[in-house]
């Protein structure tokens, strides 16, 4: 039978205690991680939120004590009183490693069933295992530590953006249904039947509105939700550090962003970070790394050779430079050796599979190189190609010709990937400004301009004249902080002139039906005096599982969606009654009826 508290009070957490903690009385509580029975020696390791402690019974035990100390098992919850004594066989592997606490009273809080799998970060356990009793799981000392980090990222969040003056808002979780660039999660109304709220895939248009409101400075730690497919560093729903601010432009934000980063990795991790953090631009960053969040921790930089093969009789390379498009190459030193022709065959697949027609290389292991378009290039013509792009003995270079829209990302996913397989990221964390996005992108299926962002955007001052007569010139008010390849944060300066609003409404295609059906109430606002305002949202979760150097975001959140977007230990979604279903005059049709 479960026995109770009563009379106990817990005085430390496990890992509280050091060398000069000996002679003192403590209460413990926790979980057994292990039971040790040595015949007349017991020790049982026990296991809270902050780690290990030892705790030892002996013949000087009470016998009752000492045979409820028997029966105990793994994940049996207990309670202990006891005096803190140095230990003679040191533990080096764990804090408390020099003592241990000798019981002189012990309470069952709760007994255990063998649980269905060990509770240690070494026990190997498949992962739909794990998230089906994710609350097993969550007692590992990796997931509560990875936690623990992720709280006081947040604390420092608040504690940092509070001294600089924001106020924490809340905006509402149920909204009106918006285009923000993915699928909404859509909330039925029971009230107003046939009507449906929206979960928010961020808060933009309500801290737009606080902007207007006068609450000049605004943060939320806000829960995001957006019905897209997953992946390591996604999840339906996620939080960002959501803030806003007014009277500013562009390098307000950058500052207050540096500076809370600056603050955080000194605070949480002891890290030192340079500030100001580097820029590119958005078509900086294309050119030299082929995507938008390059990971900079290493070079492998694309060169444009289109110069020296557009005449060239290699009909691949000379149609990509008349068609438009170009030749570009990434090198990768020193790897001839291991970038065999088998691995390039592999790489050849893959770039195929992102959409590149294929693959012309460079691997330069003999006196003179081996390269795929011998045929057609030959060595005089080759060595002005080489010495461009820096190819010498030992390295292979990886050629793509084609549409720059092509050429550019499949080289920046080729490039992370043999530097993956090369094992040549270093360790360390590159924070990177891109800014100066396009403001809108060719979308070829509609046919059209879209905006690259949200449609509030503000365009460069300087290139608002081209609005009308070359809309693919005009770039935005944007910017992405990235870390490591991984986008952390994105934001904007926001439009709030209405004509300019309207203007680019209207450049987008809106009707005016569609402007007041989507926006109406925030195109009025604007009416009324708006302050020069922006901002940006910083993925809480993203930004734990790099600093908790987590694979996934799995790692970081406790209660995680797996990849179909279902929660394996609730087993939701789920089906609900008929009832309920009538309730919001909903009918669902039937896989015949579909």
């Amino acid at each position: 039978m479960a026995e109770s508290m009563k009379g106990f009070k817990r005085s430390h957490y496990c890992n509280d205690f050091n060398i000069n903690d000996v002679g003192k009385e403590v209460c413990v509580a926790g979980w057994v991680q292990k039971q040790r029975d040595k015949g007349t020696l017991i020790f049982v390791d026990l296991r809270d939120r902050t780690g290990i402690v030892q705790l030892t019974f002996d013949e000087k035990t009470e016998s009752a004590v000492f045979e409820k100390a028997k029966s105990l098992k793994s994940e049996y919850v207990i309670a202990a009183k006891g005096n803190v004594i140095k230990r003679e066989a040191v533990n080096s592997e764990i804090k408390t490693g020099e003592i241990e606490i000798f019981v002189t009273e012990l309470r069952i809080l709760s007994a255990a069933q063998t649980p269905p799998f060990q509770i240690s970060d070494k026990a190997k356990v498949n992962d739909d295992i794990r998230l089906k009793y994710r609350y097993l799981d969550l007692r590992r000392s990796m997931l509560q530590k990875n936690l623990k980090m992720r709280h006081d990222i947040a604390r420092v969040a608040r504690e940092y953006f509070y001294e600089n003056g924001f106020l924490e808002i809340e905006t509402p979780m149920m909204i009106k249904s918006t285009p923000e660039g993915a699928r909404d999660y859509l909330v039925p109304s029971r009230v107003q039947n046939g009507k449906f709220y929206a979960l928010p895939q961020s808060p933009q248009i309500y801290k737009q509105l606080l902007m207007i409101s006068g609450y000049d400075r605004y943060i939320q730690l806000a829960r995001c939700f957006r019905d897209e497919d997953l992946r390591a560093d996604r999840q339906p729903e996620f939080t960002q550090i959501d803030l806003e601010m007014s009277f500013v432009d562009v390098e307000d934000i950058l500052k207050i962003n540096e500076g809370f980063i600056k603050r955080l990795f000194k605070e949480i991790l002891d890290v030192d970070i340079p500030l100001p953090l580097p820029r590119l631009t958005y078509e900086d960053a294309m050119n030299r790394y082929g995507s938008d969040k390059p990971d900079t921790r290493f070079g492998m930089e694309i060169t444009d050779i289109s110069d020296l093969v557009k005449d060239s009789d290699f009909s691949v390379f000379s149609d990509a430079v008349t068609g438009g498009g170009s030749v570009r190459a990434i090198v990768a030193k020193n790897s001839a050796e291991t970038l065999t022709r088998k691995s390039i065959d592999k790489l050849t697949e893959y770039v195929k599979g992102i959409g590149a027609k294929g693959l012309a290389y460079i691997r330069w292991v003999e006196d003179e190189p081996a390269y795929s378009f011998k045929k057609f290039i030959d060595i005089p013509n080759l060595t002005p190609i080489l010495e461009k792009i820096d190819c010498q003995k030992g390295d292979v270079a990886f050629i793509v010709a084609d549409k720059n829209k092509v050429v550019l990302p499949t080289l920046g996913a080729l490039r992370l990937t043999v530097a993956k397989q090369l094992d040549i990221i270093p360790e360390g964390y590159n924070f990177l400004w891109i800014t100066e996005f396009p403001f809108f992108e060719w979308d070829e299926e509609l046919e059209t301009f879209v905006a690259m962002h949200h449609p509030f955007t503000m365009p460069l001052d300087e290139d608002i004249k081209y609005l009308d007569t070359d809309k693919g010139r005009v770039k935005a008010k944007a910017y992405d902080l990235v870390l490591n390849g991984t986008e952390l944060s994105s934001g904007s300066i926001r439009i709030t002139d209405f004509e300019l609003q309207q203007k680019m409404f209207e450049a987008l295609g809106l009707t005016d039906e569609e402007i007041e059906a989507k926006f109406g109430f925030l195109v009025d606002a604007y009416k009324y005096g708006a302050p020069p305002h922006g901002g940006a949202g910083i993925g809480l979760d993203r930004l734990s599982m790099i600093m908790c150097g987590a694979d996934s975001l799995r790692d970081v959140i406790a209660f995680p969606k797996l990849q179909n977007a279902s929660e394996a230990m609730s087993e939701c979604p789920a089906e609900v009654s008929a009832e309920q279903l009538d309730e919001l005059g909903i009918i669902l049709k039937t896989p015949e009826e579909e």
